[in-house]
Formats: C-alpha cells, sequence, structure tokens
C-alpha cells in the first residue's frame, strides 16, 4: 500500500499495489501494520457501504460532532465518484479548504479523511458502489453537514447533481 498525504494534513489517498495473474489481482484494502506505520487509525468499528443507481447522484456533505467525529476509509468498489472532504478543524492551517480525488475500481484508490472533516462525493457513472470503514459508530443525534454547493468552499463539481436527497438538499450553509 503506498500512503500519500494530501495538502490537508492528516488526509491520505492509499494506493492498492495489486499482484496480478492470470486470474486477475489480489490486494490489500486494510493492513493494520501498514496504517499503524503510517501513523493512521488502525481500528474502526464499522464498514458501510452505499450504492447510487444514476449518474451525478451526490451525497454529502457529512461529518460528525460533539466526541462522535469520525475517521473514514472511502474506496468506490463498482463505477467512478468524484470524492471531496473539507477541513472544518478550526485550528487548521488548512481550515475551509477542500480536496477532491476520483476514486474507482479501475484506479482501486483509497481515500483516509481525518476527524473533523464533512464528507461527500458525487457518482460520476451510473450504478456506483463505495464502501467505507468508519471509527466511529453512526450517532444519528451528532450528524451535521453543510451545503454542497456553499459559497464559502467554492467547491467545483464535475457536473451539477441530478438525484440529491431531500434530506442533502437542505444542509444549510456553514459558518465560518
Amino acid at each position: 500500500m503506498i500512503f500519500t498525504e494530501t495538502k490537508l494534513k492528516g488526509a491520505f489517498t492509499i494506493d492498492m499495489t495489486p499482484i496480478q495473474d492470470e486470474r486477475g489481482f489480489f490486494g490489500r484494502t486494510f493492513c493494520e501494520k501498514e496504517f499503524r506505520n503510517a501513523g493512521l487509525e488502525t481500528v474502526y468499528v464499522q464498514a458501510n457501504a452505499s450504492r447510487s443507481k444514476e449518474k451525478y447522484t451526490l451525497r454529502g456533505m457529512h461529518y460528525q460532532i460533539n466526541g462522535c467525529e469520525e475517521i473514514k476509509v472511502i474506496r468506490c468498489v463498482r463505477g467512478r465518484i468524484q470524492d471531496v472532504i473539507i477541513d472544518l478543524r478550526k485550528d487548521s492551517e488548512t481550515y475551509c479548504q477542500h480536496i477532491k480525488v476520483e476514486l474507482s475500481e479501475d484506479n482501486k484508490r483509497m481515500l483516509y479523511v481525518p476527524k473533523g472533516f464533512a464528507h461527500g462525493f458525487l457518482t460520476l457513472e451510473e450504478d456506483c458502489e463505495v464502501a467505507y470503514m468508519v471509527s466511529s459508530e453512526y450517532s444519528p443525534a451528532n450528524e451535521t453537514a453543510v451545503r454542497w454547493d456553499d459559497p464559502a468552499f467554492n467547491i467545483e463539481w464535475a457536473a451539477k447533481p441530478v438525484v440529491l436527497s431531500e434530506k442533502d438538499a437542505k444542509h444549510p450553509n456553514y459558518l465560518i
């Protein structure tokens, strides 16, 4: 596995190093020792999956608060997505900055998202499936979000969402 820190401190892309042969490939999506050696979280309490049928479905920009903050490791196992994270750590040098990473079944790239980040993604193909591990249990009472198109972040999405849940459409702008 290859761990590369992004411009947002503590956020990493993780590239699988698959071994290929006539059967296909084999690669690790998680290795406790390698994550520990990279200084990353090694305990995950949930493994989640989402499936989006339509191209340009947007999910986000979600995060948890009040001691329920999550570390996430995101991977697109079917299709292709534009994954976006926003640094909402008020004491961070990159506060309110974001990055975009393309995750796909072809590139096998993962994204390590530290605590204190909002997260969301836009599907770039039909029938996308995203798998992710989280370090804290989901807490509905402590879930919050910011608008996907909040001008404070100026995110240039690959396309305007075609599918957006009513809940995600109603998120407020972030108060800096």
